[in-house]
């Protein structure tokens, strides 16, 4: 970690199993930039130690890897949540079906595809791609897909530990599609007791669904309260809610959702 390289794997950084930690410099203590620390790997242990800690890697395909923690930070609670009039119309007549883990790796290509203003080309890279997809076997990572007429029409992925859900990226090839698996996703997520949806960084399409800015010392201590003590019991949980419940590759249909 602190060596800046043109590969993003320190090579003489050790691979971690998703059982081994990697303590990060504090981030309440990071720099007005967000900036935790550059390089490691993207390792299962190595992400799954970031998230615990509040940390997660964002880099474009010619920087190093560079580790975050952003003051403020972006953050979804359950009593925030803004389904708008037009969009609870789109979920009652079914217009989409949502799944959840139906078709992780491709979703997050899509996400990695998608334009975005403002943005020259894609933090998403082919490495963060493969790292992602790791998780999702290990049972970490985890999508929410919308169907439209048996196509894909939009989606999001993130990470699920204990009682907190990391959202990474969503997108839309339809209208309506991203917000429609999004809002199945969080309903089914905080009806399981999910303390809140962390978003990052700022964006008008999360804003206008609810999430709002925090400061990075109070978003800690909710992480904190949300992971809970024991490792053990988080890895349990990191694996519980709509998959574990038989929900994953079923799905739910986009009328089905509860209060968020």
């Amino acid at each position: 970690m602190g060596v800046r390289a043109r590969s993003r794997a320190a090579a003489s950084f050790p691979e971690l199993s998703e059982e081994e930690r990697f303590r990060f410099p504090d981030p309440r203590t990071a720099d007005g930039s967000g900036v935790v620390g550059v390089g490691g790997n993207l390792s299962p242990g190595m992400l799954l130690s970031a998230y615990e800690q509040g940390i997660f890697p964002w880099f474009s395909d010619d920087d190093p890897l560079v580790w975050w923690s952003p003051d403020p930070r972006f953050v979804l609670f359950p009593d925030a949540l803004h389904v708008s009039e037009s969009m609870r119309k789109v979920l009652k007549r079914g217009t989409f079906e949502v799944l959840f883990d139906n078709d992780f790796p491709a979703v997050i290509r899509a996400c990695s595809n998608t334009e975005r203003p403002g943005q020259d080309g894609t933090w998403i890279t082919e490495d963060m791609i493969a790292a992602y997809e790791r998780l999702h076997g290990l049972g970490w990572a985890h999508s929410a897909e919308a169907y439209l007429d048996g196509e894909l029409a939009g989606g999001c992925y993130g990470l699920r530990l204990g009682r907190a859900f990391f959202g990474e990226s969503m997108f839309a090839a339809a209208p309506n599609a991203s917000k429609a698996a999004f809002l199945t996703l969080a309903r089914e997520l905080f009806d399981d007791g999910v303390a809140f949806i962390d978003c990052q960084v700022p964006t008008d399409h999360l804003r206008s669904l609810g999430a709002r800015e925090v400061p990075r010392a109070s978003f800690l201590d909710a992480l904190a309260a949300a992971l809970g003590p024991a490792a053990p019991e988080r890895a349990a949980a990191g694996r519980r809610g709509p998959w574990a419940r038989g929900l994953g590759a079923g799905g739910v249909p986009a009328d089905q959702g509860t209060k968020r």
